[in-house]
């Protein structure tokens, strides 16, 4: 076995690295592409019926999925208006606040020189996952009976 291959000869120039611009870019350009998503909601109101076209869940069951009213809520968001995005869909202030402190998680993390994105299954233990699972299916339900129209979307 030749082990001179791994020993570094004195004065080699190490690896070639790449500039920070280069990792930040796929970050930046997810960045860009909700922004640009966020955009396109701003401007053409979900509220209107058959705007987006339809639910699958919806037109299949008639019962709101955990989703439905979410894009109504995100216009809503791009409007300031913050209650009314948390009477669309409850869930969304905190699935926004999760996913933007993950993205911002990945653009420091390129920007350090490590371009992988975080990844969430790896910090979560497995039976966090099955409460999670649970606990939209209980908000499924709930959201579809007549105690649960607090969460129903408008």
């Amino acid at each position: 076995m030749d082990t001179t291959a791994a020993i570094p000869t004195a004065g080699a120039e190490p690896g070639p690295t790449r500039p920070r611009r280069l990792g930040v870019g796929l970050p930046l350009l997810s960045g860009a592409a909700v922004a640009g998503g966020l955009a396109l909601l701003h401007f053409r109101d979900p509220h209107v019926q058959g705007a987006y076209g339809f639910c699958p869940f919806y037109e299949l069951t008639g019962y709101w999925c955990p989703g439905c009213g979410g894009l109504r809520g995100l216009h809503n968001l791009t409007d300031g208006r913050f209650l009314d995005a948390i009477h669309s869909n409850v869930l969304l202030l905190p699935l926004t606040l999760g996913f933007l402190a993950w993205w911002g998680t990945w653009l420091v993390r390129a920007w350090r020189g490590r371009a992988t994105p975080p990844r969430l299954p790896r910090i979560l233990p497995r039976s966090a996952l099955w409460i999670a699972v649970a606990f939209l299916v209980v908000f499924t339900v709930v959201r579809n009976t007549p105690w649960g129209t607090w969460i129903a979307p408008v």
